[in-house]
């Protein structure tokens, strides 16, 4: 199999550390959907970050769904089977996944719009979105700390590491530690741990 896409993207890293605690093995291309966009689009078309090219050579986009398949291939998942836990689970994800997507919305305004142009209407909604998205995690995350061990780690707590890390990597002043110390603390817990430092949130990683 082969991951396609930057390590600074959380979409891609979740996918990458999660094959890599299922013992997955894959190839990794570090290809950039804005500088290489021609080269992207010779493997997929729709030009999508992450995609997976399978060992028959379909493609798949998104990375729960990639998740899915990868848990398939492994016979083992990182979420609980039991339904009340797998809703905290998922809570958990649903809310780190809703704040890279206000990441990211953020950053394409500012970087790929004209200053002249840009809505700042808009950009006041999705940062209130990002920080109600922080503030949210937070809280679960003081009710409920994650498991951030080598052995214990989930779907939740990766995505939560991932996604926070995101944030202070490309917008560091939506992610103050000291506005939201529980999800600072974990993900610092998991940044640390070696799955996280071998894929690291850095577009200039590539993965062998």
């Amino acid at each position: 199999m082969k991951l396609i896409g930057m390590l600074d993207s959380p979409y891609v890293r979740r996918v990458a550390i999660s094959m890599r605690l299922l013992g997955l093995p894959f190839e990794h291309a570090a290809i950039s959907v804005f500088r290489g966009f021609d080269a992207f689009q010779q493997i997929n078309p729709v030009v999508k970050a992450p995609t997976l090219v399978c060992d028959d050579g379909s493609l798949l986009m998104d990375s729960t769904l990639m998740l899915q398949y990868a848990e398939a291939l492994a016979g083992r998942s990182l979420q609980s089977r039991d339904a009340p836990a797998l809703q905290r689970e998922l809570r958990v994800i649903g809310l780190a996944l809703a704040a890279c997507e206000k990441t990211a919305q953020i950053i394409y305004e500012r970087g790929l719009r004209p200053e002249d142009k840009r809505h700042q209407p808009w950009l006041d909604r999705v940062n209130g979105q990002l920080h109600a998205a922080w503030a949210a995690l937070d809280a679960e995350l003081a009710a409920r700390p994650l498991d951030a061990s080598a052995d214990g780690l989930r779907q939740d707590g990766i995505t939560a590491g991932v996604a926070w890390s995101f944030t202070c990597f490309v917008l560091p002043e939506a992610a103050p530690a000291e506005a939201y110390p529980h999800v600072a603390a974990h993900a610092a817990a998991v940044e640390a741990l070696p799955v996280f430092r071998a894929i690291p949130c850095d577009d200039a990683v590539t993965l062998s």
